[in-house]
């Protein structure tokens, strides 16, 4: 049934528990008749219902719960070879092209041999194509992972005595030894070189993340992630991202500084690069110069003219191609003393047990990790699910990802997450489902078994630029803050600090920095709401804030107030000087002056007539008139989100304030968690049709109904 505006400005509410089909008429006025709620079961009954469900063994169960488990299952029967395999081969190939130059160049980032990510690249694409819910999401190596793993890798190498100043990379490292001035940490650690132990913690954190992931997706947490916001993302993109150019400075300038760590490493390594940039490399400046001016020309081009381009450049591979060549004829290592790739082997290392001792220790370093995998692997899943017509399961989501991280961990891999850039491309280039994947992990798979030796004389350096460049995204997000501030100045905020802290201080401190930020916002925009009288449009029955707009007609001897906020804790007192302040009118003190007799001069003929009859200071200096200019207030309760126990005590003593003074309080447009709330907490009081008389479905049937109260009064008033 359909109300007219008149219907609704007169219908009463009631709380009949008796079920009705459709609304009664009852002396010419529509009654709204409330449904039977539903029996609810108690929690106990809940959750040994939920368990017996679980815990149902049968044939669709079984189906069900391994299709869940990997989707590969459902939709590979219904794979569209004419229409998809075009495209998901064309993808496959151009990100593995695309996969092999960036998984060499980001283990300078985790601080571990090249032949580390491409293990990586390759587990990662093979479980996503089974596990993942996206079909169009890349996940893999991620340059803000691999810093983070680079920065847990150096600092366990630190405390387990190993220089700081070598690197993964070159082939005079694979003979590095432990440092005779440190103490062992580590029963053990002498027939463990370098790079043995730093795989070591890089498998044992990924590990301890993968397990965090899929702990949260059992549980059922893949709403947690949806709490790091997007200006908390983007601005811990932007702080990592200077993070990492800072790190790679030096393999473009081709300096050795010691690896700074803790507080203020960008700080600490940029006066170390200045300290040391007569010590430069002529080779490696020269070299980093050509490569970093031809990446990015050719970057800008892809961009100016991706729409004609049916397949983006592998420019990367180009240089790296060409980079080697030059290198390896030129003979810039020998010659120059530039720093190469050095040996890549090929095949496969036999897989191992991570480090239960390292996990322990890298336990909470690895919650961070699994935060910030889940958090941009789920983002970007329902972002490309949101713009192409599908949906994703979160919670499946951080299973696949967990898996990515926990299966790899026994073979030599580290972390991993879904990757904005690669994804770009997988979909500019065609791809249709995960099938995308196999063929990039084919690619890598011919690069792990024929083809890595031949990178032993890639400089690093080149290396090095291809990680810079790859940043551009990330850095060019600096130019949307502007536009952030004029839209959210709180999330600008967000964004400011997150970025500020990750490069000031550590990428961990600014993902806390972030969070903190992110909920001091939200509590804050709660905290302090806007506040506004409101005023009647015209001749109709809406009312808008009358200190906005222009034209507007308050109803005579009736306040409006409309608080757009939830009503708790932490904004009741907010909510009552808002009120006060607009109303011109402190109910609290007014009614406690009032309480104290005829010495102040107070009456309670005078306030429901309205009469000035002069003004009281109180002890604070206050001064209350005693002419009011309105006899009732009513609350517009639509932008009322929710009441806590400290709202409902609120709105019950404003009432018996409002009581003292002959004010009636008055609340309009309730919703319906609300107004169970104000009756379960006993503000609608036992009296039937209380409810009647002081909720209504509209502001204009509020403030209507107050005028004909006051009309009802002054009439019996004459009539005495």
């Amino acid at each position: 049934m359909v109300f007219t505006g008149e219907q609704i400005s007169q219908r009463a509410w009631c709380d009949r528990m008796d079920a009705s089909p459709e609304p009664q008429q009852k002396g010419g006025t529509l009654v709204l008749v409330r449904r039977q709620p539903p029996v609810s079961q108690g929690l106990l009954e809940t959750l040994k219902a939920r368990l017996k469900k679980s815990c149902t063994c049968s044939m669709p169960c079984a189906q069900a719960l391994v299709q869940g488990l990997f989707p590969a299952i459902h939709w590979l029967p219904q794979y569209r070879l004419k229409e998809y395999l075009a495209g998901d081969v064309m993808s496959g190939l151009v990100i593995g092209i695309i996969l092999v130059p960036q998984a060499i160049a980001y283990s300078l980032l985790a601080g571990l041999q090249p032949i580390y990510s491409l293990y990586t690249s390759f587990f990662a694409n093979l479980i996503y194509f089974l596990m993942g819910t996206s079909r169009h999401v890349n996940v893999g190596i991620f340059s803000l992972l691999c810093l983070m793993v680079g920065q847990v890798v150096d600092r366990e190498l630190q405390l387990a005595g190993f220089d700081p100043s070598q690197d993964s990379l070159g082939p005079k490292n694979n003979d590095s030894t432990l440092n005779n001035s440190a103490t062992t940490l580590i029963i053990g650690l002498q027939d463990c070189r370098r790079d043995c132990y730093a795989i070591r913690v890089a498998t044992a954190l990924t590990l301890m993340a993968g397990l965090y992931q899929v702990l949260m997706g059992i549980l059922r947490l893949g709403f947690v992630s949806t709490y790091l916001s997007q200006p908390l993302l983007d601005g811990f993109a932007m702080g990592a991202s200077v993070t990492i150019l800072t790190s790679q400075a030096k393999h473009m300038l081709g300096v050795q500084i010691p690896r700074h760590q803790g507080l203020g490493m960008v700080v600490h390594t940029w006066l170390s690069l200045l300290q040391n940039v007569g010590q430069a490399n002529i080779c490696d400046v020269v070299t980093s110069a050509l490569c970093l001016g031809v990446l990015l020309a050719a970057k800008e081009l892809s961009d100016r003219y991706r729409h004609r381009l049916k397949v983006p450049i592998p420019t990367e591979l180009f240089v790296i191609v060409v980079a080697t060549i030059v290198s390896h004829f030129g003979q810039l290592h020998t010659r120059f003393d530039s720093r190469v790739a050095g040996n890549i082997p090929t095949g496969f290392v036999a897989p191992q047990v991570p480090d239960p001792k390292i996990m322990w220790r890298v336990a909470l370093d690895a919650m961070s990790l699994a935060l910030v995998g889940s958090a941009f692997s789920i983002s970007l899943a329902e972002m490309f699910a949101r713009s192409h017509g599908y949906s994703v399961s979160a919670n499946q989501e951080l299973l696949a990802v967990g898996c990515c991280n926990v299966l790899p961990a026994f073979f030599h891999c580290f972390a991993t997450s879904a990757a904005l850039s690669k994804t770009l491309v997988k979909i500019a280039t065609g791809c249709q489902t995960q099938l995308s994947s196999v063929v990039s992990a084919a690619v890598v798979l011919l690069v792990l078994l024929v083809l890595a030796p031949l990178f032993h004389d890639l400089q690093r350096c080149v290396l090095a630029c291809i990680i810079v460049v790859s940043l551009r995204g990330a850095l060019r997000k600096v130019k949307d803050l502007p536009q952030l501030w004029r839209l959210s100045p709180a999330d600008a905020l967000v964004w400011v600090a997150t970025a500020a802290t990750c490069v000031l201080v550590s990428t961990e401190a600014g993902l806390l920095a972030g969070v903190f930020f992110s909920l001091l916002s939200l509590a804050g925009r709660t905290q302090r709401p806007r506040a506004a009288l409101l005023a009647r449009i015209g001749d109709s029955t809406f009312y808008e804030d009358a200190a906005e707009f222009e034209g507007l007609l308050p109803p005579p001897e009736v306040r409006v107030f409309r608080f757009t906020g939830p009503l708790y804790y932490a904004n009741k007192d907010f909510f009552l000087r808002s009120l006060y302040r607009l109303t011109g009118l402190d109910a609290g003190h007014s009614a406690t002056r009032k309480d104290q007799g005829p010495e102040v001069g107070v009456s309670n003929r005078s306030l429901v007539d309205g009469k000035d009859l002069g003004s009281v200071s109180s002890g604070a200096g206050l001064v209350v008139p005693l002419a009011f200019g309105f006899h009732t207030v009513v609350i517009d309760c639509a932008p009322l989100l929710f009441l806590d126990v400290a709202g409902m005590a609120t709105l019950k003593d404003l009432r018996r304030d409002y009581r003292a003074l002959d004010i009636t309080l008055l609340l309009a447009c309730c919703s319906p968690s609300v107004r169970d709330t104000l009756r379960k907490g006993g503000f609608l009081g036992e009296e039937q049709g209380a409810e009647n008389e002081l909720l209504f479905p509209s502001v204009h049937s509020a403030v209507e109904a107050a005028c004909a109260r006051r009309e009802e009064l002054l009439a019996a008033d004459s009539a005495l």
